[in-house]
């Protein structure tokens, strides 16, 4: 029997794995990728009676492969707060899916776990732009002040990782990044000891410093759209730039669009203090989806580009979000 572990390549997906291996330490063949590729069961070759987790990817994006696997006798266990679309009732499958605003797939591991490394599940909340919820979850574990910061920064930086139009983009490739991570059951002993979390520190620092120096295309009360150039530096910081302006800016919407050859890759974040709204949004266009509190588009034509403008202007214009 082989097992496989199908996750998300940014924070999230790498921590709620984390916490389920160090309870269940298990040989697995990895699959991942780059935060977007989400479409991953479809590369899994599995036998009857094989096992699957799969952690922080869309079920509606998957299902196709999902009930392929399901049906050939693969037993699946799947995490996830992505929307869903119907969830299929078949005795080999097991699902952990909550669409809360305020909820992440380490979040939903931790619940699962019963909070037995609630620590990493932190880490994986703050990646994800869960600030508030991170801390809540952290008020058990009695951290200080600077203990909470760092284990911000350190999601924030394995956040960032996860970000690219392809693995060429990213400073460390995820299966290598959750590799080195999974040495480690006490995050500080990673912040203090791993090379690899200062290459992610100095890269998100000359990153955002880039990002930092953009003005907005479009810019009210309500919402602002920045626009990225087509290169490796604003493939890797979009993420992590619609979560700094969502966090400055609580009551915007923000679209963070960044050049590709073919289109716009789209970034999305509903304004903090009504998270919801980015993954509607996102799923009327090809290749969008998410969730409530931040979504993208993989790739949105030039030709679209004034309707994306226009529907994301009246998202969240003042009578919307009033």
């Amino acid at each position: 029997m082989t097992h496989y572990d199908v996750f998300n390549g940014d924070a999230d997906g790498i921590c709620a794995l984390h916490q389920l291996r160090l309870a269940y330490p298990r040989d697995s063949q990895l699959i991942t990728g780059v935060k977007r590729d989400i479409t991953l069961l479809e590369r899994v070759v599995a036998k009857p009676g094989d096992k699957i987790t799969v952690l922080d990817i869309s079920l509606d994006k998957n299902r196709e492969a999902l009930l392929a696997l399901l049906e050939q006798g693969t037993r699946v266990v799947y995490f996830d707060h992505h929307f869903p679309g119907d969830i299929p009732a078949h005795r080999g499958f097991e699902a952990h899916i909550d669409r809360a605003p305020d909820v992440c797939t380490s979040l939903l591991v931790d619940r699962f776990l019963q909070g037995r490394y609630r620590i990493w599940a932190v880490i994986g909340a703050f990646g994800d732009n869960l600030h508030e919820a991170a801390r809540r979850a952290a008020e058990s574990l009695h951290l200080s002040a600077d203990q909470l910061d760092a284990l911000q920064s350190l999601g924030i930086y394995l956040n960032y990782n996860g970000y690219g139009e392809t693995l060429a983009d990213l400073h460390f490739p995820p299966d290598q990044l959750y590799r080195l991570l999974h040495h480690y059951s006490d995050p500080f002993a990673f912040i203090a000891g791993e090379p690899a979390f200062h290459q992610l520190r100095q890269g998100y620092a000359e990153d955002m410093a880039k990002a930092g120096e953009l003005q907005p295309e479009m810019a009210t009360e309500a919402c602002a759209l920045y626009i990225l150039p087509d290169a490796p530096w604003s493939r890797r910081v979009s993420g992590s730039f619609g979560n700094r302006l969502a966090q400055s800016w609580p009551k915007r919407a923000h679209a963070i669009l960044t050049r590709r050859s073919d289109g716009y890759t789209v970034s999305v974040r509903a304004p903090l203090a009504a998270p919801t709204g980015a993954d509607e949004l996102c799923r009327r266009f090809d290749n969008g989806g998410g969730r409530k509190a931040a979504a993208g588009i993989n790739c949105l034509p030039e030709a679209s580009l004034d309707e994306f403008v226009a529907q994301f202007r009246a998202a969240w214009s003042p009578a919307t979000s009033a």
